[in-house]
């Protein structure tokens, strides 16, 4: 199994990985490798089931780095730019091909919107997002109040994690026909992007970006053991949810953790790339009105990238990877101190 975390511009770093992952180190595979994401990590795993994954990354990226807007973007310029991107790293074929590969089975995750933050009145959603802030502040159980959990998966093999009860709206198929619909649900920022209405084969509602519960996938996966879950991620921290990031107390559960392995990049990798930092949101607004220098920006971190895999495929096949895991419980205890 593979997770992927919620992130947006983040994915920009795990691209080589991607490609080196699912190009040919998977190539071969017999046996079904279910992969769930959530927001653009459910857009990098769509890529990762074309017929040819590197072709359908490089769309992707290529895309994804050169989007422009207008000074201050409207909701619904942003879901149309961000509909073309998938549409375009897809293609014709595409949709068929995700849902008929040999051996992955996608799965993603969105929220279907409850009271206020149903509406797309921009007053009432936001008063709905400030409530939903609070009420997660005090437990992430309150988030039940707003948003109802959706997963959307593969019908061909139930993955495990769909019988845990973590999604009370699981078991809403995936088809040629609803698939890029739901991968723009699952990406769908609130107040940033208009909500999807009408997804074929879904229930009626609006629905939004599931990172909003489920940012980096602090979920039961469903293996007990057998196996593992591989999670290309681009921060040492795993946030639970995404109006979790601000509180440091908030921690994964340790038994979801339990069949987890985290591969992502070393604090002194991230000080050495542009601006310090791995490319997100903010570049918008650092480079507002100048495109090209956040266009070379995003494509010096996507190169960057390769470091990572050709890193990653070395300690695997040479073994030392047994040297470099930490348990889980004590790299929490890193990050706390």
């Amino acid at each position: 199994m593979i997770a992927g975390a919620a992130g947006g511009p983040k994915w920009l770093i795990l691209g080589h990985l991607d490609r080196m992952l699912f190009g040919s180190w998977f190539r071969g595979r017999r046996q079904p490798l279910y992969l769930l994401g959530s927001s653009i990590g459910s857009w990098r795993f769509a890529a990762d089931s074309c017929a040819d994954p590197i072709a359908a990354i490089d769309r992707m990226e290529e895309a994804y780095i050169h989007q422009v807007y207008d000074h201050r973007p409207t909701p619904r310029e942003i879901s149309r730019k961000s509909r073309s991107i998938i549409d375009y790293t897809l293609g014709a074929d595409g949709p068929r091909d995700v849902l008929g590969h040999p051996f992955n089975r996608l799965s993603l995750v969105a929220v279907r919107s409850r009271h206020l933050i149903a509406s797309e009145q921009r007053i009432l959603l936001g008063l709905g997002l400030a409530a939903a802030v609070m009420a997660n502040t005090l437990t992430r159980r309150s988030l039940r109040w707003f948003f109802r959990q959706t997963l959307f998966s593969d019908p061909r093999t139930p993955p495990p994690f769909a019988s845990m009860g973590r999604w009370p709206g699981a078991g809403s198929a995936l088809s040629p026909d609803n698939l890029n619909q739901a991968l723009l649900a699952s990406g769908s920022i609130p107040y940033v992007m208009d909500g999807v209405r009408h997804i074929a084969g879904a229930p009626t509602g609006i629905y939004r970006d599931g990172g909003a519960v489920d940012y980096h996938l602090d979920v039961p996966f469903g293996l007990n053991g057998r196996g593992i879950v591989l999670f290309p991620h681009f921060s040492r921290r795993i946030i639970p949810g995404w109006f979790d990031k601000h509180l440091s107390w908030r921690r994964p559960s340790v038994d979801n953790m339990a069949d987890v392995l985290v591969v992502a990049p070393s604090e002194d990798f991230v000080s050495r790339l542009p601006n310090g930092k791995i490319t997100d949101r903010t570049d918008f607004y650092r480079y507002a009105g100048d495109d090209e220098h956040r266009f070379a920006c995003w494509q010096t971190v996507a190169e960057a990238g390769k470091i990572l895999a050709e890193d990653f495929m070395e300690t695997v096949t040479s073994g030392n990877i047994s040297k470099r895991v930490q348990p889980f419980e004590k790299h929490a205890q890193s990050l706390k101190k």
